[in-house]
């Protein structure tokens, strides 16, 4: 995953990685933030997965969803968070993005 920073087996991408754990780090502190004035609102992160649009085309047609496959999956997520996910990254499938 080039956005996380425990599960970088291949490098590179420096710049895209250095944004992303910026962006990491302000959903996590603006969770924290958000939580002192409203405690039950959240913060997440969402990672939409590898969608299939010109940006994506130059790295193959493999394993990429389509903008409404992703968006419907981002949505789904969305509608089952709990208070303790605020301040989390969650991937297409649900799963926790590792920092």
């Amino acid at each position: 995953r080039v956005g996380s920073i425990s599960d970088n087996r291949l490098g590179g991408w420096y710049s895209y990685r250095a944004s992303k754990a910026a962006l990491n780090q302000m959903i996590r502190t603006a969770s924290v933030e958000l939580a002192r004035k409203n405690p039950g609102a959240l913060c997440v992160g969402l990672h939409p997965g590898t969608v299939a649009t010109p940006l994506s085309a130059p790295f193959g047609s493999g394993d990429r969803l389509e903008p409404r496959e992703s968006a419907s999956k981002l949505v789904a997520i969305l509608q089952q968070l709990q208070p303790d996910d605020s301040g989390k990254v969650f991937d297409w499938q649900g799963r926790i993005v590792p920092e």
